[in-house]
């Protein structure tokens, strides 16, 4: 095998581990927050549901989360304010972006309850 072989397993395996885990999360989350499961099986709406519909984030943030370059520190950002909204640290909004995988299904089959008003903007709410 060369480098390029090596390079496609390498992201499969990595794609058929995270994946599965980040929407087997979402799964319990979106409920959470009062959206419709089935939502995180569809591809880029999921996205939309994460950031307007649980996050409470404008739809600009969903175009952020979109541009490439832009979306590292916009999901990042997402992910810290999904964390606020279940009255969880930012440091804890850092694991669902970094470790999403881990983090979205502790989430979801934890204990932990969505709060409407619990969080403060994380930045502008164009």
């Amino acid at each position: 095998m060369n480098l390029g072989d090596d390079l496609i397993w390498y992201l499969m395996v990595w794609a058929g581990i995270t994946v599965p885990g980040v929407v087997l999360g979402w799964l319990r989350v979106f409920p959470k927050a009062g959206q419709p499961g089935w939502a995180a099986f569809v591809p880029v709406y999921n996205i939309y549901v994460l950031v307007v519909g649980v996050a409470r984030l404008s739809v600009l943030w969903f175009v952020l989360v979109l541009v490439p370059v832009v979306q590292i520190i916009a999901a990042i950002l997402v992910n810290v304010e999904v964390a606020r909204r279940f009255g969880k640290s930012e440091a804890f909004g850092l694991g669902l972006a970094l470790l999403g995988f881990v983090f979205y299904p502790m989430l979801g089959f934890g204990s932990d309850q969505y709060q409407e008003g619990a969080a403060e903007p994380a930045g502008p709410a164009w």
